[in-house]
């Protein structure tokens, strides 16, 4: 059984905060994109696959414009969590690629803030309305994380990402590594799911990657730098990525609180969703089909 390990429940400040009964949600993060969904619309889930498709209780894709800086555009991730995860309401939330720094930099930074208890009815800017007191950070249960980028990846170091958007600049690695404390999750589990299948790049990726990032960001593992990690057996590596919280073989640890949940020994699960809930989006979906209810 997934563990339960965030923790206890944020202090609420009430005033004058209407009665109102507990909703879970589970909130979709995506990653670099184009800027074809439409931000602040949560119910686009057009980077992930079919909206009909079981993605969790109450699913809600947190869309932002993915060629902008992280630091730009995470206030609509903020404005999400704020929505929907405040008041009596809680939150599991999902992210792929990019959205782990997105989901890493607003509780590092903004986790311990000040939020308005929200009313998780949003305008058409994706804002909701005030329901009245206030609250430390957010109500959220854990995080799964598909293919995370928050530690960068070397498409971005050496330009292998033909194309100038500025979201490129913050995922190269020392950038990535260095935007944020990522030990600080506001004692927040992330679990890690870390695809292998890649071949495109795999001269320029160091370690196992799954074309587009390596196990050393997937896997949580910590740093200043990435280094090389693959599955068990494999050769001209640094280090086995462990699973679970345990270091890798070459005592590299990882993040405060991160697990890796699925490490992909078969080399099965590629880095894109490609509409269809495909690649490492795949098994996460279906674990937060499991346990986020």
């Amino acid at each position: 059984m997934k563990q339960f390990l965030s923790a206890a429940a944020v202090a609420v400040t009430t005033l004058m905060a209407a009665e109102a009964s507990a909703t879970n949600y589970t909130l979709w993060i995506h990653g670099k994109n184009g800027s074809t969904t439409k931000p602040g619309n949560y119910t686009d889930f057009s980077y992930w696959g079919p909206s009909t498709t079981a993605a969790g209780v109450n699913k809600k894709a947190v869309n932002w414009n993915g060629t902008q800086r992280i630091s730009v555009e995470n206030y609509r991730v903020r404005d999400a969590l704020d929505c929907f995860c405040t008041g009596a309401n809680w939150c599991y939330i999902a992210a792929h690629s990019a959205g782990d720094l997105q989901i890493g930099y607003a509780l590092s930074l903004y986790g311990g803030s000040t939020r308005s208890i929200k009313n998780a009815v949003p305008s058409s800017t994706g804002v909701c309305g005030n329901a009245g007191g206030t609250q430390v950070g957010w109500n959220i249960k854990w995080v799964n994380v598909a293919s995370g980028a928050s530690g960068g990846s070397e498409l971005a170091d050496h330009g292998d990402w033909a194309v100038s958007d500025p979201l490129v600049s913050d995922l190269v690695t020392t950038t990535a590594r260095g935007m944020y404390n990522h030990n600080t999750t506001r004692s927040l589990w992330f679990y890690n799911f870390a695809g292998a299948k890649g071949t495109a790049y795999s001269g320029v990726l160091p370690g196992q990657d799954d074309e587009a990032v390596s196990y050393h960001s997937t896997g949580g593992v910590s740093g200043s730098s990435g280094s090389s990690q693959c599955n068990p057996g494999d050769w001209f590596c640094d280090g086995t990525l462990n699973t679970g919280t345990s270091a890798c073989s070459n005592g590299i640890a990882k993040w405060s609180y991160h697990s890796v949940s699925l490490r992909d020994d078969g080399e099965s699960y590629d880095h894109h969703a490609a509409g269809n809930w495909a690649g490492i989006v795949g098994p996460v979906r279906s674990d937060v089909v499991t346990y986020a209810k």
